[in-house]
């Protein structure tokens, strides 16, 4: 079983990486810094927006699942299932990625 990171660190190592790769990625908002779960606005520009948000495998392991479905939604349905979200549990981390190719910043495979 992978051990659990904090929620910050996550956040910020992915910045590093996208930072790299020259990725545009901004935290569009800061959730719990220890617990906060994570959404990933990955914004393909005008191919639409998947969010992704965290989860974890059988086996404990960092995983992404397409909440937002399999196929890209235009960015006002991102946006309205985020602040959903939020509104349900206010510890939520929100980041944005801007990449028309989708590549992933986060570790962790996509389910």
């Amino acid at each position: 079983m992978e051990p659990r990171l904090k929620t910050d660190i996550i956040v910020q190592a992915a910045l590093r990486l996208s930072t790299q790769q020259a990725i545009p990625m901004v935290i569009a908002r800061r959730g719990d810094g220890d617990a906060g779960t994570i959404l990933v606005k990955l914004n393909k520009l005008d191919l639409g927006c998947i969010v992704l948000a965290q989860t974890r495998t059988p086996g404990g392991e960092l995983a992404w699942i397409k909440a937002t479905g399999e196929n890209a939604v235009q960015e006002a349905e991102a946006d309205a299932y985020i602040d959903r979200q939020v509104k349900r549990d206010p510890d939520i981390w929100v980041v944005e990625v801007e990449d028309r190719a989708g590549r992933p910043v986060f570790q962790g495979r996509i389910l």
